[in-house]
């Protein structure tokens, strides 16, 4: 078992409290490390170095901002077989997922290293004579991200790699669930040679560490991805100090199939959306209408491919399609949900139990005869369980689809420019797939509507969420 370190002002510690919290793997349940159960003291340390460091932090010009990120960015390719291998351990991902994983969190920090020479202000005309009104784009200041643990290693790059290349220093909390990789990432950061205090992870309880971070009134932004729950304490706890909040929560993403589709192409879309990181992605195609004059040769298809589902320990199976859901918690609130379902009158059609009596292994679930009203296609499973609904008409399926409190992500499988481009103009959602798998692309914008969401990540306005802007009136007197 492997003892963590937090990494506070460029430097390895433990918490002030002197306590650890085990870290399970969900594979076979066993400890495989443990972290230290952080403290508010620890935090304010951080945010403390971190207010220090962002300073000089931001004097330094970006491109030279830039030469750091790329430098991390080579020593996570250097060094990815082992975060590889945490992330099989800590999170239970497949290794084919892990590597996509590592591989996408190196090239973000490479990207957004690109933006050096992009952040821009604007001159705008005044109204006055002999005046200039410039447009100016600053840090906001210290940042603090707080991590989920389903892309525990990604999620890193996002926040912070936005945030150190706006001039941002930043405090990083991990899941309790999956802090090793970050800590691990922690020694990247030193060997690069980032100045102390830019990078901080503190690790331990969200109840206890994220609520620290966002009261405290020296954090510009408290960058959250994670539950409604854990959402809507972060406002809470920022709110007195009208500290900015970007938030990604949860989604119900509707997959939705139309009678000109290629099924084919339809069913492989949506069971690589479904059970993606075993159905534990926010954006993971969580229920599919199918149109009726199809329905009966999609189940067939789409049942077809569930039951071919290989899952196992991706640590001992390397072609393994699924993994585990990463704690019992999590297993038995997807057993829970698809019981609902039944009692409510779903039908299963493959899957629907728990594999095996070790891990927290479920298999790949279909289930038909789902009603609108049924609270399978209302809550987010976040498990590999897909419920199908059968549907007539494209006005009733965009009302069906927008019937949530979730809009994140959302796609549609036709042939048709015209009903594709109907359900892009009226389905609220911040993303929408047509004829593809449901996953984002760095360049985008991913940020959702409704309760699935406050701001965003990604691209050019990702980096955005990490700027403040001022204002500049010069007037000149000649």
């Amino acid at each position: 078992m492997k003892d963590l370190k937090m990494y506070v002002d460029g430097k390895f510690v433990e918490s002030r409290s002197g306590k650890w919290i085990d870290v399970l793997n969900p594979s076979t349940e066993e400890v495989v490390s443990r972290q230290p159960e952080g403290t508010v003291e620890d935090v304010e340390a951080a945010i403390d170095a971190a207010e220090k460091a962002q300073r000089e932090w931001a004097k330094i010009p970006a491109c030279q901002r830039a030469v750091y990120l790329h430098r991390i960015a080579a020593g996570i390719r250097a060094n990815g077989d082992k975060f590889q291998e945490i992330l099989v351990r800590e999170q239970g991902k497949t290794q084919a997922l892990a590597a996509i994983e590592v591989g996408v969190t190196a090239t973000y920090f490479d990207y957004m290293a690109e933006f050096a020479r992009r952040i821009e202000g604007e001159i705008i005309q005044s109204d006055a004579a002999n005046e200039t009104m410039m447009l100016f784009k600053k840090p906001i200041g210290v940042a603090a991200g707080i991590l989920p643990w389903n892309f525990p290693f990604f999620l890193i790059a996002r926040k912070a790699g936005a945030a150190l290349m706006a001039g941002c220093s930043i405090v990083v909390k991990p899941s309790q669930l999956t802090p090793e990789n970050c800590c691990e990432f922690c020694k990247i950061v030193d060997e690069v040679g980032l100045p102390a205090g830019v990078f901080n992870v503190v690790t331990g309880k969200g109840s206890v560490v994220g609520h620290a971070l966002a009261g405290n009134p020296k954090i510009g932004i408290v960058s959250l991805t994670g539950s409604v729950d854990a959402g809507t304490q972060i406002m809470e706890a920022a709110a007195p100090h009208i500290t900015k909040v970007s938030l990604e929560l949860g989604g119900k993403a509707p997959a939705i199939v139309f009678p000109d589709a290629d099924l084919e192409l339809a069913a492989q879309a949506i069971l690589e959306s479904r059970i993606g990181n075993t159905g534990q992605i926010c954006n993971n195609a969580e229920r599919v209408y199918v149109h009726r004059d199809v329905k009966d040769v999609f189940t067939k298809l789409i049942v077809r491919k569930f039951q071919a589902v290989k899952v196992g320990d991706p640590a001992l199976i390397k072609d393994v399609d699924m993994g585990p859901l990463v704690e019992k918690r999590a297993l038995d609130g997807v057993a829970a949900k698809v019981a609902h379902a039944v009692e409510q009158g779903a039908q299963i059609l493959c899957g629907g139990h728990r594999i095996g009596e070790k891990g927290y292994f479920y298999a790949a679930t279909v289930l038909d005869k789902v009603k609108q009203d049924m609270d399978i296609v209302h809550e987010e499973t976040f498990g590999p369980v897909l419920p199908l609904i059968e549907f007539d008409r494209i006005d009733q399926v965009i009302e069906w689809a927008n019937d949530v409190e979730y809009g994140l992500a959302s796609s549609v499988f036709t042939k048709d420019i015209d009903t594709a481009t109907r359900i892009c103009r009226e389905l609220q959602f911040g993303e929408t797939y047509i004829n593809r798998m449901h996953f984002e692309a760095i360049q985008g914008f991913h940020a959702g509507v409704k309760k699935s969401g406050i701001g965003g990540a990604d691209g050019k306005r990702g980096l955005e969420e990490y700027l403040s802007t001022q204002v500049v009136y010069l007037a000149t007197h000649y």
